[in-house]
């Protein structure tokens, strides 16, 4: 394999690295992916699968709403899990009224819609939640998919371009000409990109160390319970929890996934680098569930499980050129939105990668960024 004529080899096969593969190979490069282990089994793996479009940062609204609309072209969305349940962001008070006024302005301006629904409405598209809620902005178009099949698609599209997937090959080192596989064999190729989540940090060329930290988060599902909830729901104050730099958070996020399991979450925390569920955590979301849904502590829990999601310091992805290096580029740091944003974060890196402008503005997310602020 050392003698492998590459344009680009791609360290991890999560939803980033496969969406990137994709849009390289399709635009006639060679490409190789190389993933430790099965393809989206990382934190693609471990994520809810909300496709949502998050507004309150202009630079993550652009990349959501390129991404969205790229998934929408892409010619496997239909073939995949998917519902499109749109999303309810709930309010609790006055105050996250007023809130979920000014978010509906803002989608409202970029064409989307967005339309609030009053404590009476809400009650009226999903009984169950609490009655004591302020309303809930209702955001069209958002969906639940399951992850590891987006990924094992957009693999299945590389392979069918002429590209190489390759499973259970770890990487060990990375350098200007290519990459060093675990096994000792050394590939060659014109670029690398770094698209390995958590696991970045561990194979970073950069002369500064990676600004991205692992942040545990557990989910839970039920058993079948078809038509329980019908929207995917997220209580207003999940933006501040999931972007906040406290050390433990927890905030009310359902779904209903295809199987007509309810599917719970989530927490996040930054201390925690054990791989197990912390049961008193996980209490904490049924708590804070029950809130929003009193009836859900009747439903069985079949499964709880932990994941690791990629976190920058102001909670924007690194897309772009490593800094000092030419041939090395990094895809990584999406935290809880990954899922989301990898068609958008592949269509920003490759054109960055061929030298065209890219459609929405690169410098938000460049990995230089953090250097630039320390000097």
């Amino acid at each position: 394999m050392s003698g492998l004529a590459l344009d680009v080899a791609i360290v991890g096969g999560g939803i980033v690295g496969c969406a990137c593969a994709r849009a390289a190979s399709r635009a006639g490069l060679r490409v190789a992916v190389f993933e430790g282990e099965r393809v989206g089994a990382g934190a693609t793996a471990a994520a809810m699968g909300h496709l949502v479009t998050i507004d309150d940062d202009p630079a993550e609204f652009a990349l959501a709403r390129l991404s969205m609309r790229l998934w929408r072209e892409w010619d496997g969305w239909q073939a995949i899990e998917r519902r499109s349940t749109g999303t309810l962001w709930l309010a609790e008070n006055d105050a996250q009224r007023g809130a979920a006024l000014a978010k509906q302005a803002r989608l409202q301006a970029a064409g989307l819609e967005a339309d609030w629904l009053s404590p009476n409405d809400l009650r009226g598209v999903e009984p169950r939640l609490a009655r004591n809620l302020a309303g809930a902005l209702r955001v069209a178009g958002d969906e639940v998919v399951f992850g590891p099949e987006m990924a094992a698609r957009l693999a299945a599209d590389v392979r069918a371009a002429g590209g190489r997937v390759d499973e259970m090959r770890a990487v060990a080192a990375l350098h200007d000409g290519g990459l060093q596989l675990a096994d000792g064999t050394r590939v060659s190729a014109g670029h690398v990109l770094l698209a390995a989540g958590c696991d970045s940090a561990r194979l970073w060329p950069g002369d500064s160390p990676l600004a991205l930290r692992p942040r545990k988060g557990q989910l839970a599902i039920t058993d079948r319970h078809p038509g329980y909830v019908r929207h995917a729901m997220v209580e207003l104050g999940y933006i501040a929890a999931a972007h906040g730099d406290a050390d433990e958070s927890v905030a009310f996020n359902v779904q209903p996934r295809a199987s007509g399991q309810v599917l719970l979450g989530s927490s996040r925390s930054f201390s925690d680098t054990t791989p197990g569920v912390d049961a008193r955590l996980m209490a904490r979301m049924v708590r804070r569930a029950q809130r929003f849904l009193p009836g859900i502590g009747s439903l069985q829990m079949l499964r709880c499980w932990a994941g690791f999601r990629p976190a920058t310091p102001d909670g924007r992805p690194l897309i772009g050129r490593v800094p000092g290096r030419d041939r090395l580029w990094v895809a990584t740091g999406h935290e809880g939105l990954g899922l989301t944003t990898a068609t958008g974060t592949a269509a920003v890196w490759l054109d960055l990668l061929l030298g065209r402008t890219p459609e929405i503005d690169p410098v938000p997310y460049e990995p230089a960024r953090f250097e630039k602020a320390v000097a």
